[in-house]
């Protein structure tokens, strides 16, 4: 049985943990006496997040005994039950009479978790929750919270947050000098492979924790919460998935190729593992705006929210990984749900952004005007731009850079590294 003592060890012990932590402050701003849910992948830093927040209201004149952290991956806490939660009110209100400000952790292990939150938020309570799958926040769940609470997804550092947590101290203008460059473009290298779950920059060598993250993932988010037991079959799909992440998914080819090394499997099942894989947050789905909408479910690209996930499983490639990466931004920048696709129709073209009417075409690297990938990207772009209007045309490479005026269209060849900053 779950007793108050018990938690009331838990939530002096974060305390004392919170307190000790030290922290690169991220681009996030929280507003003062707003609720929160914070979702994302597993170790994108939605945990440091809440240090974060917690630290800055210290500072700002709130004392610890206002602090209320849970994280409810605690193994004293695997009995819980939603019953059980208002037991963490009940002994903060033994411990001191202040307002208490809630810190709630993982909190999806929690079935019903969410009236929970509804009725503290209800009664004037400052509440930040964070979890690692989507399907807390089903429709029926959406609809407790009402308009409670403020929804953000989290993602792992953006180039420019990698670059801070590096100390690399950046201008506020688009002109750099030698040494930053070469300094901004070492730590590119770093960012391009191994990717920006803050805690990998605890590590030289990377490959370890980030095999390490990928495991707990699909083993312990993906295939136990969902109940899969076709583990090989799961493995399979996703280093399928990895070495094809620049083309749009057929899910009976995908099912084929894992029937193939002997694992039996529907196509049913596939699409229910994505599907799964998405409300994880490992995988990023976009789709073809030029498709009918009853159709633009069938064959979307699926894109890894990390490269350094995504270097685990595809190789090193590097075409892939600079999709990748541009397909994370986008989404980081833009959003996840209907305003980021791609368009293949008669031509392809790599991302288009409506609302900012932006089209982008992805080239690892191409030499001169004369060469098949050069004509390839930059027709479909001219091509696009007549329809569709758009004025904001990049190509986007490892580390070429031009300006081009193509049938009086203009398109900017920009190195990654730039666009990211950018």
């Amino acid at each position: 049985m779950l007793t108050k003592e018990t938690i009331r060890e838990i939530i002096i012990d974060n305390r004392q943990q919170v307190a000790k932590r030290e922290i690169i402050s991220r681009n996030f701003n929280f507003m003062d006496n707003a609720c929160y849910v914070l979702i994302g992948v597993r170790r994108a830093g939605k945990s440091y997040l809440l240090y974060q927040r917690i630290l800055q209201l210290i500072r700002d004149g709130h004392s610890w005994e206002e602090i209320v952290y849970i994280n409810f991956e605690d193994e004293r806490l695997l009995e819980m039950q939603a019953a059980d939660l208002n037991k963490i009110l009940e002994v903060h209100q033994m411990m001191t009479d202040k307002m208490p400000l809630f810190f709630l952790d993982e909190i999806q292990n929690i079935t019903g978790w969410d009236k929970f939150a509804r009725r503290l938020a209800e009664n004037k309570y400052s509440v930040i929750v964070t979890g690692s799958n989507a399907k807390m926040l089903s429709q029926d769940v959406a609809t407790t919270l009402g308009g409670k609470f403020i929804i953000k997804e989290i993602f792992p550092y953006s180039f420019k947050e990698f670059l801070g947590a590096k100390h690399v101290a950046l201008d506020n203008n688009s002109f750099y000098s030698t040494s930053q460059r070469s300094e901004i473009q070492k730590y590119m290298r770093e960012y391009f492979y191994d990717g920006g779950l803050p805690e990998s920059l605890n590590y030289d060598v990377k490959a370890d924790y980030l095999t390490s993250v990928y495991q707990k993932i699909y083993i312990g988010d993906i295939a136990a919460r969902n109940g899969i037991d076709n583990i090989f079959g799961l493995r399979l799909m996703f280093k399928k998935l990895a070495e094809n992440v620049m083309h749009p998914i057929s899910f009976t080819r995908l099912t084929n190729i894992i029937k193939s090394s002997g694992t039996p499997i529907a196509t049913k099942t596939v699409i229910t593992y994505t599907q799964y894989s998405q409300n994880a947050f490992l995988l990023l789905s976009v789709r073809n705006i030029a498709a009918k909408l009853t159709d633009r479910e069938s064959a979307p690209k699926l894109y890894f929210v990390d490269n350094g996930l995504l270097s685990v499983l595809a190789v090193r490639n590097e075409p892939i990984l600079l999709e990748n990466i541009v397909a994370l931004t986008l989404m980081r920048r833009y959003g996840t749900d209907d305003h980021v696709f791609f368009y293949n129709k008669n031509i392809e073209v790599d991302f288009v952004v409506p609302e900012h009417e932006i089209a982008i075409q992805v080239c690892y690297c191409f030499r001169n005007d004369i060469d098949d990938t050069f004509r390839r990207e930059t027709s479909a772009l001219v091509a696009y731009k007549k329809f569709s209007q758009f004025n904001n045309l990049f190509i986007i490479t490892y580390e070429e850079e031009d300006v081009l005026t193509i049938d009086n269209t203009e398109i900017k060849v920009l190195p990654i590294w730039k666009w990211l900053l950018s």
